[in-house]
């Protein structure tokens, strides 16, 4: 745990380009993805998709993909995704929940944060909300834990 980072993010990405991000996860992501870190990321689509390809192609750090119930459930993008980057990544966790809905999702994050030792968190610019990444947020700031919260 001493070196672990769970990254949260909206899964609304197509307001800007592939490029942009890139960028983003270099200046925001690149300073924590040493050979010794692990990550932990959600399995969906936006910044979680997005993120697991940045880190896979850029880092050597540990990757972890949560998924609130199976891989398979997850939409098309993020189960490319993730079978993409396969080699990369050194466990899926599948927690089981029966419907994909809201308290599943919040257990997938606390599941995240539980293990983390930071959270970075890219929300959709604005005010906060009551997203799942606003939740996640503010779950590990509950927790007492740093957070580095990035705006898209």
């Amino acid at each position: 745990m001493a070196s672990a980072v769970a990254i949260t993010g909206t899964r609304q990405t197509a307001h800007r380009d592939l490029g942009w991000f890139s960028e983003l996860f270099s200046a925001y992501l690149a300073p924590w993805a040493t050979e010794d870190r692990e990550f932990f990321l959600g399995g969906a689509v936006g910044i979680d998709s997005l993120a697991l390809l940045w880190l896979a192609g850029n880092s050597a750090s540990r990757i972890t993909v949560v998924v609130p119930g199976t891989l398979a459930q997850q939409p098309a993008e993020a189960r490319q995704a993730a079978e993409r980057c396969r080699d990369r990544i050194e466990s899926i966790v599948e927690l089981g929940a029966d419907e994909l809905r809201t308290p599943a999702y919040h257990a997938r994050n606390t599941y995240m944060v539980d293990r983390a030792r930071m959270v970075i968190g890219f929300p959709r610019e604005g005010p906060e909300s009551t997203s799942g990444t606003w939740q996640t947020i503010n779950y590990a700031s509950s927790q007492g834990k740093p957070r580095l919260i990035v705006p898209v």
